[in-house]
């Protein structure tokens, strides 16, 4: 159907398309696809790559996922920079085309310096897309789905990992880690051509002064009254967030919720969940599994049940509220952590020990979902005022990626040189330390106005009511 709306002194049809948000969200879907299908892969690409380059330290090979750390960084940084001043769309184009290049130079890597470094440009696009594809999906689509659409794309990042273990597993019978490093092209390209059709998102648009273009996006997918009135609600939210400034953040009342998305971004990391998805083959081989279906299989089952803890907290955190389904999550990664090292205390593996480590690995990556891994982005879009909100998100993810990297970095070595009971002990440390910080500082905000956060933070920490 066809919708007039006032354009200058004439009229303008404008169509409206049920299938938009549906076309965004699977765009941003298939990004998130790609972003976990790049941290899952790489797990199995170590199988075979340290002896085809003659990698003959631990340091050389926590290189491989240390760089894309790193370059996360580097992007989540420059990601919101970017995304303001060439837009949402055109950011997330960057992101698919560069995906798509970096995915495949990998692929075809002669030795370890051009592995490293273009592994580190793919991590300079991850950090681009966690910032760009969220942001994407909540500006572009209506009111009434976006918050299960922004889900879509969490969840999708889930997906994607699962799929790398069992795409990994189809290939590792040929060694064919190449293919598993460049498959990723291809979903990149779907996710181009799905872009390219699409407007940018009204709120942007809004920011660089183009109303009009604002109120056509929005009439694409709203009533005309609703679009006009969401695009005066954009801008009045706009003038709110201007004056934001990063020294605000270090001062009352705002210290202390600086204090703890930053402290809660770092404990994210390091408790060590992503030390699970990049060497989940090497801590199941080191656990007495072998085999490519024990090595590449059982993290696949390990990606299924972290699905499925997502997906129930994503359920029962509006009834259950924020701190209950975080500190469940931390306590039932803390019981993990305990198994795990008495497992590793034994010494030598038997059939029953395996399967019980395998049964703490799953387990502690389910509670890392169903806790941490469900509510970052919530309390990151939660913890702040509108003029600081962007900030405080920031702020978080960067303390999120530097934990990553310390992880990525020295989780192999301390698992070859330490032993599997001390480094799964330090985990247990900062698990129990992430418990006891969210039980302290962490507010519950289920069914509290945005709004309503400045109060909280200004009465000291505490709701007035």
């Amino acid at each position: 159907m066809s919708l007039l709306h006032p354009h200058s002194a004439t009229t303008k049809a404008i169509t409206v398309n049920p299938n938009r948000n549906l076309l965004v969200a699977i765009a941003a879907a298939i990004i998130g696809i790609i972003y976990g299908y790049d941290l899952g892969n790489i797990s199995g690409a170590l199988l075979f790559i340290p002896t085809e380059f003659h990698l003959n330290s631990t340091f050389l090979v926590e290189s491989i996922t240390t760089v894309v750390v790193l370059g996360s960084i580097a992007g989540a940084l420059l990601g919101g920079p970017l995304a303001n001043a060439i837009g949402r769309k055109a950011t997330m184009v960057i992101v698919a085309t560069a995906y798509a290049i970096f995915a495949l130079l990998s692929a075809f890597a002669t030795g370890l310096i051009w592995l490293d470094i273009t592994r580190f440009l793919l991590g300079i696009t991850i950090g681009l897309s966690v910032i760009a594809a969220p942001i994407f999906v909540a500006e572009s689509v209506a009111a009434s789905v976006r918050g299960r659409l922004v889900v879509m794309y969490q969840l999708a990042t889930v997906f994607g990992i699962l799929i790398a273990y069992f795409i990994d597993f189809g290939l590792a019978a040929g060694g064919h880690w190449r293919i598993m490093l460049g498959l990723a092209a291809l979903p990149s390209l779907i996710v181009l051509f799905l872009l390219l059709p699409l407007p940018d998102t009204p709120r942007w648009y809004v920011m660089k002064g183009r109303r009009q273009k604002a109120l056509d996006t929005l009439s694409r997918i709203e009533p005309v009254e609703t679009a006009k009135r969401e695009v005066d609600e954009l801008e009045d939210d706009l003038k709110r967030e201007q004056g934001g400034r990063l020294v605000d953040m270090f001062k009352p009342p705002f210290s202390k919720a600086t204090l703890f998305v930053l402290v809660l971004g770092f404990l994210i990391q390091i408790t060590g969940i992503n030390a699970v998805v990049f060497y989940s083959p090497l801590i199941f081989q080191a656990m007495g599994f072998k085999g490519n279906f024990s090595l590449l299989i059982l993290p696949g089952f390990v990606q299924i049940a972290s699905l499925i803890a997502t997906i129930i907290a994503l359920s029962i955190v509006d009834r259950l509220g924020r701190r209950p389904t975080l500190l469940t999550g931390i306590l039932v990664m803390i019981l993990s952590d305990i198994l795990l090292a008495v497992i590793f205390g034994f010494g030598r593996f038997t059939g029953a020990l395996s399967i019980l480590g395998f049964v703490g690995i799953l387990f502690f990556t389910a509670a890392f979902n169903f806790g941490f891994g469900s509510m970052v982005w919530v309390y990151s879009s939660e913890s702040f005022p509108a003029q600081l909100r962007t900030l405080g998100a920031s702020m978080m993810l960067t303390a999120d990626l530097v934990a990553n990297a310390i992880i990525a970095f020295f989780f192999l070595s301390a698992l070859t040189s330490l032993g599997g009971v001390v480094t799964f002990l330090i985990l247990l440390a900062f698990a129990v330390i992430a418990w006891f910080f969210v039980f302290w500082l962490a507010p519950e905000t289920k069914g509290r106005p945005l709004e309503a956060i400045r109060g909280y933070w200004e009465n000291g920490g505490k709701w007035s009511d």
